[in-house]
């Protein structure tokens, strides 16, 4: 467990929100527990309470990779390779490994999301079942290609990919599916009915968070529920890593899968496996401190129990940024968490967010700025905001928080009151309308109004193609691989030029209803890779 410190401070008056059957005259507080750290970088995390007996309280904070966009429920085998590495990105494999001991002990179970034609072996996919899927990149090529891996900052969203479906075999998952994308239907295809019913079932969105800033300091703050007794508990931390490679546990350990069609995409991401920290702490009425130095066990390499093994060799120790020092050690101590609970005498809201305007705008994304408010109303600084757009219709105060609204989870470093405050939003589809929110709120979870403008988004980009549309449709998938010779060739030679810029352009308009044809015709889709053939023989020739 490592040293624990603990400082009792002064007691207040008798929590109203807290204590069933205070006196009405007493002013009401709300306890607030917020634990302190310095992850490394593209660290995945999870914080949940637990009572010191091992009930399960409440999930309090989830990186949105896993918490947001599903990084532990979407299709494909749990060991597919993965890249880049910088991002760790890829559109499929279900990351069971992420965090096992959480999700073992939370308590819920989701329907499994499977490929619509059951091949969870298959990189590929039918086009047929395959519509826009926003944020997960692809790589093209191996670790030494990462120059040629497509996409690698997701500037626009990936095109033709399978968003997959409840497992019609009754598959369960203890990881919630996305809950940032919506079930899209258009004259060529439509997605699963299954992905309608994504959001609703992501009980962890709500905590949902950007992955903190490696090498920085974070905090975790929790407004603890007015229902919820004093007394001892236990906050849990369990952090994953991707490609966090040691002796024991790297690319030879647990290499890439064999026998998987385009398995030489990417690289084996499984190093070693997910670290647990835990500080006990108490609420009461006072303010509450403690700390731990040391990692309390590690998760099962496979994901497939919820076992916690204690500390041995096969974690690094002394290594910054690696196995056990994922957290470093906080400047100023020797503790790599520091956890407090604290009486907070507030029910003043901030004030709203004021000026909010867009100072860029772009095919798939916009900038936008606006003047900080104060904790308590224009005094003080916020704990964060609560950023969120739609397209379906204009975003008012009360559907702000409803399901057609999509959080926008992105690294926003509150500032002081008065002070401007800017946020790019990206993942954007051109050509759109989108009505952007803005909500302040404090430690108490106190929140503003809501902040709204309307924007629209410009026009692609001239010769820009979302995806080879007539060849995806004749070889099946856009990661067949006499597709990518035929990518490489739009971008290096025809985007080269205003005659290609213009060629682009033609391809781009009348491509997509081509495919739509082609796509449904076995005849049509052999007599299009004939066609293709020569074609794509001359560009692997010519090395592009």
């Amino acid at each position: 467990m490592g040293r624990v410190n603990r400082r009792l401070w002064v007691a207040p008056l008798l929590i109203a929100s807290m204590t069933r059957g205070a006196r009405a005259d007493v002013q009401p507080t709300c306890h607030v527990v917020t634990a302190s750290f310095v992850p490394a970088s593209q660290l995945q995390i999870v914080a949940w309470v637990e009572k010191p007996d091992g009930t399960y309280i409440e999930t309090i904070y989830i990186t949105k990779k896993t918490g947001h966009y599903g990084l532990g429920n979407r299709p494909g085998r749990f060991d597919f390779n993965s890249g880049p590495i910088v991002n760790d990105e890829w559109p499929y494999g279900r990351r069971i490994t992420t965090f096992p001991v959480w999700a073992h002990r939370h308590g819920m179970t989701f329907p499994e999301v499977v490929f619509q034609n059951a091949a969870e072996s298959n990189l590929s996919h039918p086009f047929m079942q395959s519509t826009q899927e926003p944020y997960y990149c692809r790589p093209l090529g191996s670790d030494a290609d990462q120059a040629s891996w497509d996409a690698g900052t997701c500037p626009t969203p990936f095109v033709g990919t399978d968003k997959g479906e409840f497992d019609p075999n009754g598959g369960t998952s203890l990881y919630p599916p996305r809950a940032d994308i919506m079930r899209v239907c258009n004259s060529i295809n439509c997605d699963s009915p299954s992905v309608a019913m994504y959001q609703q079932m992501d009980p962890f969105d709500a905590v949902a968070q950007a992955t903190p800033v490696g090498g920085a300091p974070a905090a975790i703050t929790w407004p603890i529920p007015s229902e919820l007794p004093l007394g001892d508990y236990v906050l849990f931390v369990e952090t994953s890593q991707a490609f966090d490679y040691n002796s024991t546990y790297n690319a030879t350990s647990y290499p890439a899968p064999t026998g998987v069609e385009y398995g030489d995409l990417g690289v084996p991401y499984r190093g070693q496996p997910s670290i647990v920290y835990s500080v006990p702490f108490t609420i009461g009425t006072g303010d509450f401190m403690s700390s731990t130095q040391s990692y309390l066990g590690y998760g099962d390499p496979t994901g497939t129990t919820g076992t916690l093994n204690p500390p041995d060799a096969t974690i690094t120790a002394d290594t910054p940024n690696s196995g056990a020092s994922r957290f470093a050690i906080i400047p100023g101590s020797s503790d790599r968490i520091q956890v407090s609970a604290i009486d907070e005498n507030d029910t003043t809201p901030p004030a709203d967010p004021r000026a909010l305007t867009s100072t860029s705008v772009a095919s798939s994304s916009v900038t936008i700025q606006f003047i900080a408010p104060g904790d308590d109303g224009t005094i003080g600084m916020v704990t964060g905001y609560d950023v969120r757009y739609r397209t379906a219709n204009a975003m008012t105060q009360d559907n702000f928080s409803d399901a057609q609204s999509m959080r926008v989870l992105a690294t926003v470093t509150p500032v002081a009151s008065g002070q401007l405050q800017s946020l790019e939003i990206d993942g954007l589809l051109p050509e759109t309308q989108y009505w952007i929110g803005v909500q302040a709120y404090d430690k108490c979870h106190n929140t503003s109004d809501v902040a709204i403008i309307s924007v629209n988004t410009t026009d692609r980009p001239a010769g820009y193609v979302d995806a080879c549309f007539v060849a995806s449709a004749a070889y099946g998938s856009r990661m067949a691989a006499d597709v990518e010779p035929l990518r490489h060739f739009r971008d290096a030679m025809l985007e080269s030029s205003v005659l290609g810029d213009l060629a682009v352009e033609t391809y781009y308009t009348f491509g997509p209803s081509v495919a739509g044809v082609v796509g449904q015709s076995d005849l049509l889709r052999a007599s299009a890779r004939d066609v293709l053939a020569p074609i794509v023989a001359r560009v692997r020739a010519a090395g592009l």
